[in-house]
This record gives C-alpha cells, structure tokens and sequence, in this order.
C-alpha cells in the first residue's frame, strides 16, 4: 500500500469525478477529502477512493476498507473508469448521510 495519495492519482480522480458537477477537494494531513455540493462523503486515502457506508450505498456491494489506523471502515470504489456507476454510488451516499440544518 502506498503511504499517501499521490498529485497524479488525486488529478486522476478529480477528472473522473467530473461526471458531477459541485464536487470539491480538500487537503487534510496528506489525503484528501471529497465533498458534493458542500456535503463530505468519501476521501483520496492511499491511493484509494473511499466513501462512508451508509444504508443507500450498500446496494453497490462495495469491498471496506480502513482509511487510515484507527478510522472507521469505509466502501472503496475500485473501478474509477465506470463514469455513470461512480455517479450513482455518491448520489446514493450522499442520499444517506446526515444535513446540516
């Protein structure tokens, strides 16, 4: 495993994520952390693209994994070249995360 997400795997990322608009990217201790319209559900974590498991994204029978030591486990999407399925699977979790009011 690589100890952290490279520049060129991030860029790579952010231009598939392209398939929706509004989504965002923030530094933090080396990774990255993905936000859709303003709304965090996943991070660049070594390497790996990772969304928090929520009741509306189990559908996609992704693989867990840990971000990081001492993390809550996380579904890993594993095929970044399926533009319309990544859309669907951070729909989905957006769908089941919590709003801020």
């Amino acid at each position: 495993m690589v100890d952290r997400t490279t520049p060129e795997y991030k860029d790579y990322v952010l231009e598939r994520l392209e398939v929706l608009d509004e989504i965002t990217c923030r530094p933090m201790m080396g990774e990255y952390l993905l936000y859709y319209q303003g709304l965090l559900f996943g991070g660049i974590y070594n390497n790996r693209v990772l969304v928090k498991i929520v009741s509306t994204n189990e559908k996609h029978h992704l693989p867990e994994e840990i971000p990081y030591k001492g993390a809550k486990p996380m579904y890993q999407i594993e095929n970044l070249e399926d533009r319309e399925q990544i859309r669907e699977i951070i729909l989905d979790t957006c769908e089941g995360l919590p709003r801020k009011k």
